[in-house]
C-alpha cells in the first residue's frame, strides 16, 4: 500500500528508540512490526502470527520498553517486583530476547535479565534483589524462584508469551497458566507464535481480553528466499561422506540431528576431519551451551551441529546452508530447524539427506509443510552438492584432546605424592574400610608386607612375596591373583581378616578365612567363589 509507514519513526516508536535500533543497524520495520506497532503501542493486546524470522522479538521488544518508559512510567525500582515479563520455552531464544531488548532498556535507564534453569539460581536472585524492570523467563524456574519468594507477578504490567506453539509442545501451557494467572488482569497482554495450535488458543482466550489478530502469513508458510533440496544418498557410509562434504564450505551452516548422542558425535567426527565444529544439544550445560553459541555466533567455527532445542533459539546472522542431517518426524519443527537460514530476508539453502528407505516419509513431511521440491540422488561430487558447498575451508588441524583414562584392572590410582586416591570411587564407610583392607592404610590390622612363604596382607590384592610362585589366571576387580601358596602351606589369611603384624603375617595350618567377595585358589589351581 502507498500509505504503510516505512519508517519506525512514522508507526510512532519514540526517538530514543529510534537512535537505539538505528545503531543497531536496523532502519526498516518488517511487515510484522508494521501491522502491529500502531496497536501495542497503544496499549491494546495482540495476537501475533508470523512465520520465524519475521521479526517477531522486536514487534513485541519495542512496545514493552516503549510503553514502560512512557504511559505506564513512574515511581521506583523494586526489588523482586518486576514491570515486564516475556516468557519463551528454551535457554538460548531467552538469551537472544535478552540480547534484542538490553539495549533499548538501556536508553531509558531500565534494567532486564534472564531467569531460566540449568544453571545456579545465584545471580538471577541477585539481580532481582537488586531490582529489575523486565524479566526474560523460562517458565520452569520462573516459577521455581516465585514459589521460593524471590520475585512477585503483581506489579507486571506488560506480559508477552513468546513461541507459545512451542510451549504447548514441550508441556509447559500448564507453567504458563499458573503464571499468567498470577500477573495482573487489567495489564497488556501480546502472544506471538508461528502457530495458534496445541492449546494455545485456550490461553488466547482466558488470558487475551479484546485482543487484535495481525497474521503477517498462514501459520506453516516456508519462507520466499529459502531454496529447499532433498539429496537421496545410498548407503549409510555414502551419506557420510556427503554430509562431510556439505559441512566443509567456508560460510556458516547447520547441522541438525535428532538425537542429543549423535549431535556431539558428528560435531566430533567433522573437528577431527579438519572441520572446526560444535554443538547445541540439552545435555550440554549452560556454559558449554552459552560458549559454543558464542563461537559459532563470532565465526571462531562455522559449523553448528544442533538438536530441535536449537531451532527456537538460535538467531544468527548469514546462515547460508541448514542440512537436515535426520529428517525430522514432523513439519512443524522442520519449519523451525529450516527458519535458522533465509532470516530477516535474506537467502538461503535447505537440504534433506534421505536414504532410500526414508522416500516416503520425507514425501510426507515436506507434503504437511507445503513445500515442492523434486528428490534427487547424489553422491558427494555431485554438481549440485558441489554449487552449495561454494568454496571450500581450509583445513584446520584438530587440537589434541585429553583423555583421563581409568587406571587398568588390578592398578590403583595415586596422587602425586604416590597415595592411593578414591578417583571417584564411593568415599562410605564401608568402601573405605574395603580400600583400607586391599591397600593396609588406615587400618593396622592385616598390615603385613608379603614374605617369601606367601602373600602379605598389605593387599586386598594380594600382592606376591619374593619366593612367592608366579600369578596365574586373569585378574578382575575383586579378585585376588591366584598364586599358590610357596611351601605348602594351607593359605595365608587376607588383609583385614589376620592379626596385626609384618612379614608372614596371618599365616596359619588351617583353610583361611576370605572376604566373602574373593575368589580363593583350590588344590588343583582351580577357582571356586566363596559366599
Amino acid at each position: 500500500m502507498s500509505n504503510t509507514p516505512s519508517s519506525f519513526s512514522a508507526l510512532g516508536v519514540p526517538a530514543p528508540l529510534v537512535a537505539s535500533l538505528t545503531a543497531s543497524g536496523i532502519t526498516e520495520p518488517f511487515p510484522i512490526q508494521v501491522d502491529t506497532l500502531p496497536d501495542t503501542l497503544n496499549g491494546r493486546d495482540v495476537l501475533g502470527r508470523g512465520k520465524t524470522g519475521s521479526g517477531k522479538t522486536l514487534a513485541f521488544s519495542i512496545p514493552m520498553v516503549a510503553r514502560l518508559a512512557g504511559a505506564l512510567s513512574g515511581g521506583k525500582r523494586r526489588p523482586g517486583r518486576p514491570v515486564g515479563l516475556v516468557l519463551a520455552p528454551t535457554r538460548e531464544l531467552a538469551t537472544q530476547i535478552d540480547a534484542v531488548l538490553a539495549p533499548m532498556a538501556k536508553a531509558y535507564n531500565m534494567t532486564t535479565t534472564t531467569i531460566f534453569g540449568g544453571v545456579s539460581q545465584g545471580r538471577q536472585v541477585t539481580a532481582l534483589k537488586a531490582g529489575v524492570d523486565i524479566v526474560v523467563a523460562c517458565p520452569g524456574r520462573l516459577e521455581d524462584l516465585m514459589k521460593q519468594g524471590f520475585v512477585s507477578l503483581d506489579a507486571v504490567e506488560i506480559t508477552v508469551l513468546d513461541e507459545a506453539d512451542h510451549m504447548a509442545d514441550l508441556g509447559f501451557l500448564p507453567v504458563v497458566t499458573r503464571i499468567l494467572d498470577k500477573t495482573p488482569q487489567s495489564g497488556q497482554r501480546m502472544l506471538f507464535s508461528a502457530t495458534l495450535d496445541n492449546g494455545v488458543d485456550k490461553l488466547v482466550r482466558k488470558f487475551l481480553h479484546n485482543e487484535v489478530l495481525h497474521s503477517v502469513d498462514e501459520a506453516n508458510s516456508p519462507v520466499a528466499a529459502m531454496t529447499h533440496h532433498v539429496f537421496e544418498t545410498e548407503s549409510v557410509e555414502s551419506k557420510r561422506v556427503l554430509v562431510e562434504k556439505l559441512a566443509s564450505g567456508s560460510g556458516r551452516r547447520i547441522l541438525f540431528m535428532r538425537t542429543k548422542h549423535h549431535a556431539k558425535k558428528l560435531a566430533k567426527q567433522l573437528t577431527d576431519a579438519g572441520i572446526p565444529s560444535v554443538d547445541l544439544h540439552g545435555n550440554l550445560s549452560q556454559v558449554a551451551r552459552d560458549r559454543n553459541l558464542a563461537a559459532f555466533s563470532a565465526g571462531d567455527v562455522k559449523v553448528l551441529v544442533a538438536t530441535d532445542v536449537a531451532a527456537r533459539g538460535v538467531h544468527v546472522d548469514d546462515i547460508e546452508l541448514v542440512i537436515h542431517v535426520d529428517p525430522p518426524a514432523e513439519h512443524k519443527a522442520y519449519l523451525h530447524r529450516s527458519g535458522r537460514t533465509a532470516r530477516a530476508g535474506s537467502a538461503g539453502d535447505v537440504v534433506t539427506i534421505m536414504l532410500p528407505a526414508q522416500r516416503k516419509d520425507v514425501k510426507d513431511l515436506l507434503r504437511k509443510a507445503a513445500i515442492t521440491v523434486t528428490p534427487e540422488v547424489v553422491n558427494a561430487d555431485s554438481a549440485s552438492v558441489n554449487a552449495l558447498v561454494g568454496d571450500v575451508a581450509a583445513y584446520v588441524k584438530p587440537a589434541p584432546r585429553t583423555v583421563n583414562q581409568l587406571p587398568a584392572s588390578g592398578q590403583r590410582r595415586t596422587g602425586s605424592d604416590g597415595v592411593g586416591r578414591g578417583g571417584g570411587q564411593s568415599q562410605g564407610a564401608n568402601a573405605q574400610r574395603k580400600r583400607a583392607r586391599r591397600g593396609g592404610q588406615g587400618e593396622p590390622v592385616g598390615a603385613g608386607s608379603g614374605s617369601s612363604n606367601g602373600r602379605g596382607g598389605s593387599s586386598g590384592r594380594g600382592s606376591r612375596g619374593n619366593g612367592g610362585a608366579p600369578a596365574g589366571g586373569s585378574r578382575s576387580f575383586y579378585s585376588t591373583s591366584t598364586d599358590r601358596p610357596a611351601g605348602g602351606e594351607g593359605g595365608n589369611r587376607r588383609g583385614g581378616q589376620g592379626t596385626s603384624g609384618s612379614g608372614a603375617s596371618g599365616s596359619g595350618q588351617g583353610g583361611a578365612r576370605r572376604s566373602a567377595a574373593s575368589f580363593s585358589a583350590g588344590s588343583d589351581g582351580g577357582r571356586r567363589r566363596s559366599r
